[in-house]
């Protein structure tokens, strides 16, 4: 009989309610004050769960928290890793919505209006919910399954070691970031600090998701200047940025964007545009599975801008183009043995791993890099980052099940 875990769902839907929305604009660590907010009170919550060493660095603003061993020999610290913030979508007041037993056919409405929906036609992965409780959307904001449904399986399984102390464990640490969903929050993580030899982030989708391989992405932005002159005289003088932006777009392959690719197939994304005719702003992502790849759109980037540039003159388009993270698979392929540990535990469960690789990444990408090995577990959510975002009771608490389970089996690599 699966494990009940009293605490988990309560915890998950009070963490949503609570706006963590982050922002690429912003220069501070963490990009917004409520992030501070939230992880001051979860801090307080660590420690009345009984956490030991709880703290918030004021490097990097991650939350890290200890539970001591248990066993009278040495074995790997084993970390786990999530983060706080959602993404760029209404996160203001947030009112999750529970459907009971679910039947795995019916129209969800959202909104009482019914205008947005989670319809099986639409989102297929409906189907495989049957039977279960789904919590989604009220339609106008998102959920934040993506990541405070890991925040909430980490607690609650670190609570339940502490409230059965007849299960044997090793030293676990937890670390609880910000800025996740702008690719800045693991930038400053601190592994010597953390104290980890190695570490799984909670952030993944559907159950089964073990991901150890990612994309490898930059972030670009763009300015373009124009010059606004009076339409009425504007001949051989006027220069429309938001044209010049047009052309910047039409300029990149029409078909290597999210909503035409899968698979192994990169992108490049534009996600804002904000425009006059004297000056216009393009901000977009870039995704490759090789390095390789994401150096040839770079270079594509570089030959659109210096194109646009002869053909109009030297400033008018500048932009700022910079590396976020790297494909993990380049060091997890020499740590599989975190990956075993992880496939183990999920067959334990009977949970098929599902290995695919991830059309995304996450801060264990950066982390791993550093030096600490860190691949990726499901939490459950689906259809994440905005308004038809839902995740299942049960799939949080297989996740839970699967994070207790892998440290079960550290107990069995004595140093």
């Amino acid at each position: 009989m699966a494990i009940k875990y009293e605490k988990l769902i309560p915890r998950f839907l009070g963490y949503v309610k609570q706006n963590t929305r982050s922002d690429e604009n912003s220069t501070t660590i963490p990009s917004t004050e409520r992030q501070t907010v939230f992880l001051n009170k979860l801090a307080e919550e660590l420690k009345s769960v009984g956490l030991s060493d709880v703290k918030i660095s004021s490097v990097n603003s991650y939350l890290t928290a200890e539970l001591p061993s248990n066993l009278d020999y040495d074995v790997p610290v084993l970390g786990l890793i999530s983060h706080i913030d959602t993404a760029d979508f209404n996160s203001e007041n947030i009112k999750p919505k529970i459907v009971e037993n679910y039947d795995g056919k019916s129209v969800i409405k959202l909104d009482d209006e019914g205008k947005y929906t989670l319809d099986p036609k639409v989102f297929p992965s409906l189907n495989s919910y049957a039977g279960q409780t789904l919590i989604t959307t009220s339609g106008d904001t998102l959920l934040g399954s993506d990541d405070k449904s890991g925040v909430s399986e980490i607690i609650t399984a670190m609570e339940y070691l502490i409230g059965h102390p007849e299960i044997k464990h090793g030293k676990v640490k937890i670390g609880l970031g910000p800025d996740e969903e702008i690719g800045t929050g693991a930038d400053k993580f601190d592994v010597k600090d953390f104290g980890a030899d190695f570490a799984y982030t909670v952030d993944g989708g559907p159950v089964g998701q073990l991901e150890y391989e990612t994309f490898s992405a930059a972030g670009l932005k763009v300015h373009i200047t124009g010059k606004d002159v009076h339409p009425g005289s504007a001949k051989g003088i006027m220069i429309n940025s938001m044209s010049i932006a047009n052309e910047f777009q039409n300029a990149l392959p029409s078909d290597e964007v999210p909503e035409k690719t899968d698979g192994r197939e990169g992108f490049f994304h534009l996600i804002s545009i904000n425009g006059t005719v004297d000056a216009t702003d393009l901000s977009y992502i870039i995704r490759d599975f090789e390095r390789t790849g994401l150096e040839d759109r770079k270079n594509k980037v570089n030959q659109i801008v210096s194109d646009l540039n002869k053909k109009y003159s030297e400033e008018t388009v500048k932009i700022d183009m910079k590396d976020q993270y790297y494909n993990m698979i380049d060091i997890i392929k020499d740590h599989m043995d975190v990956v075993k540990i992880a496939e183990h535990a999920m067959k334990n469960l009977d949970i098929e791993p599902d290995e695919a690789a991830v059309r995304g990444g996450t801060d264990g990408s950066k982390i791993s890099f550093m030096g600490l090995p860190t691949p990726n577990l499901f939490a459950g959510g689906e259809n994440m980052h905005g308004r038809f975002e839902y995740v299942a009771e049960e799939s949080m608490e297989k996740a839970v099940d699967v994070v207790l389970e892998i440290i079960k089996l550290n107990n069995d690599n004595k140093k």
